[in-house]
Formats: structure tokens, C-alpha cells, sequence
């Protein structure tokens, strides 16, 4: 079992930056593959970022490519996704999830097994 807390969401301008914060409990976090999704008032929850279990890999949506980049502290069991030249569109709830997108790529929803509960937020123009 895996419980994830999302921390370090708020309000943001335009062109600024924020890190949020994915805090794991359980022994097995170091196993799973971790990732970030977000999700957007009625939109559906789109992938944004993902880290292999052991920091070697990482890969990003194309719309944060370049401006985002998701790290790890396995002693820490904390993941990261520090958030540079933000824009209004990047307003969503955060979410963090584990799993092993072995078992059907990363950007899918189902192959993750545990979610937080999500943190917000906003970009003002």
C-alpha cells in the first residue's frame, strides 16, 4: 500500500514559477514508477509527467515540455514537479500517482494504482 499527499499548490502569476510536492508513505514507494496528472474544471485528467522507479527516465507531456521537470528523493520518498514560465492554461488540480506503466504506457490512467488527492493550481494572467 502506497499513500500519496499532495502539498505546495497556490496562486501564481503568469511567467512565475511553483514546486509542488507528492509525499509517499509505505516501503514501496522506491518500486513504482511515479507520475502527475492534472486536471482542469471540465476537462478530463491528462497526463503532464512521469519518473521511473529509480530516477533513470523521465518524460513529459508536450505542453510542459521544457518548462517542467519532475524529480525524486527516494530518501525522502517525495517526488517533485518544479514549475517554470507558467500560463493560465497550466491551472488544473495536480494529482500524483503511482504505478508501473510497463503494464500499459505512462500517459494511461489505468496502470496506476494509487492517487493522491490533488493539489491546486492557478495562473493568473
Amino acid at each position: 500500500q502506497v499513500q500519496l499527499v499532495e502539498s505546495g499548490g497556490g496562486l501564481v502569476q503568469a511567467g512565475g514559477s511553483l514546486r509542488i510536492s507528492c509525499a509517499a508513505s509505505g516501503r514501496s514507494f522506491s518500486r513504482y514508477d511515479m507520475g502527475w496528472f492534472r486536471q482542469a474544471p471540465g476537462s478530463e485528467r491528462e497526463f503532464v509527467a512521469v519518473i521511473t522507479w529509480n530516477g533513470s527516465h523521465t518524460y513529459y507531456a508536450n505542453s510542459v515540455k521544457g518548462r517542467f521537470t519532475i524529480s525524486r528523493d527516494s530518501a525522502k520518498n517525495t517526488v517533485y514537479l518544479q514549475m517554470n514560465s507558467l500560463k493560465p492554461e497550466d491551472t488544473a488540480i495536480y494529482y500524483c500517482a503511482a504505478g508501473d506503466f510497463r503494464r500499459g504506457g505512462y500517459a494511461n490512467r489505468a496502470i496506476y494504482d494509487y492517487w493522491g488527492q490533488g493539489t491546486q493550481v492557478t495562473v493568473s494572467s
